[in-house]
């Protein structure tokens, strides 16, 4: 898997995961830094290969991330023997109602909350065996606009079935309140001991990523600029992911691009799960280069082809919308520069809104973005692109 050597985060986390006594371990660490291993070499080196029960499980937000770890889990595990399952909400064509499913005796599951709990409540999974429980985006299922309930309840019926059982929450951000709940809960319903790695929010901004800002008079220069500008000199340099707000952008900015004779790609929450799989699959094998997400993509998708990501829409909070969402920013622009990689990242803003929200991005972290003079410059565009280092 072309590994040299461990990034700091596998440094540090790797002894504390893998020692006994096992103790519990709350971790933040940048985008792209390599989590995904440590989880996965934590959950390999705890099975028994000769017990044919559940022994490690791995909750994640969504199907595209439980597929994607499977996929690391997969390779890591090659040789091993391990069996996995995956607890993902089934297409259309391979469901089976539960009553008629037979019980798991994977080793390794790996899935959304929904379908966990179901095969929980269903007595279907058994924790009895249970040695490593993984939160993937941790702070996102243990948001109270996230998945929390189902969360706590799969937590609650591991520590009643396997009291011992490790417990490894990992994010790239926690904000101050679900850090807060996230430690009480560690606390709380697992006594034992646990370990934290915290990173300071200034430090959060991704160093190898370049950030812009980009004044658009209106709607359709935003569509121009993407077209003209950002996808002409994107075709030299990777592929490309859009971030928009929601379904109705996605349709409309997807239309309008497809229009202009570019062949573009777009995944929301609600396409049948066969098309989401199918998508991403096209996307990760490089047979599209531009992709038009919403939020469902923001957190862990790994492709390290993507080199540019636009916003076309800032993220804000559901409850409050004059207010950014900063992780979900993070999370964002931390889909470009994989690993250490080249990146840049646009930022579209086309009204007073737009600017505040960037204002408040950019106090947050600490970190003021760049802006391209003229939206419809090529030479502008150019230049951040090679003070991006990727022409």
């Amino acid at each position: 898997m072309q590994f040299e050597r461990p990034s700091k985060i596998q440094e540090i986390s790797l002894p504390m995961i893998l020692t006994p006594p096992y103790k519990n371990l709350i971790a933040q660490a940048h985008n792209g830094s390599g989590k995904t291993t440590c989880f996965v070499l934590g959950m390999l080196s705890r099975i028994d290969p000769k017990l044919a029960a559940p022994q490690a499980l791995c909750i994640c937000p969504t199907r595209e991330l439980a597929i994607q770890n499977m996929e690391v889990l997969l390779k890591m595990g090659k040789f091993t023997g391990i069996t996995s399952e995956l607890g993902i909400p089934a297409d259309s064509a391979n469901y089976i109602p539960i009553s008629k499913r037979p019980p798991v005796t994977a080793q390794v599951v790996i899935g959304t909350p929904g379908t966990i709990n179901k095969w929980v409540t269903a007595r279907k999974l058994g924790m009895s065996y249970m040695k490593i429980l993984v939160f993937d985006e941790a702070d996102h299922m243990l948001a109270e606009s996230g998945f929390q309930d189902d969360s706590i309840r799969i937590m609650k019926a591991i520590v009643k079935a396997s009291a011992n059982c490790q417990v490894l929450l990992f994010s790239a951000t926690f904000g101050e309140n679900v850090k807060a709940f996230v430690t009480k809960i560690v606390q709380d319903l697992f006594v034992q001991d646990y370990n934290q790695m915290f990173v300071k929010k200034e430090e959060l901004s991704l160093d190898s990523v370049k950030q812009y800002k980009v004044q658009c008079p209106d709607e359709l220069s935003k569509i121009m600029v993407i077209k003209d500008r950002i996808l002409e000199l994107g075709q030299k340099v990777g592929q490309t992911i859009i971030f928009v707000r929601t379904r109705n952008s996605a349709s409309m900015l997807h239309k309008s691009l497809v229009d202009y004779g570019y062949e573009v790609t777009t995944i929301q929450g609600a396409l049948r799960q066969e098309d989401r799989d199918k998508i991403i699959k096209e996307f990760k094998d490089g047979l599209t280069q531009i992709l038009i997400s919403t939020d469902l993509l923001a957190r862990g998708f790994d492709q390290s082809q993507v080199n540019l990501v636009v916003n076309y829409d800032l993220p804000v909070r559901h409850e409050s919308p004059t207010e950014p969402d900063h992780e979900v920013y993070l999370h964002r622009i931390g889909r470009a520069g994989r690993f250490g990689r080249k990146g840049a990242i646009f930022n579209l803003l086309c009204s007073d809104r737009d600017n505040m929200l960037m204002s408040k991005i950019e106090n947050h972290f600490n970190h003021q973005v760049a802006e391209i003079p003229s939206w419809n410059s090529e030479e502008d565009f150019e230049n951040a692109l090679k003070i991006a280092g990727l022409l």
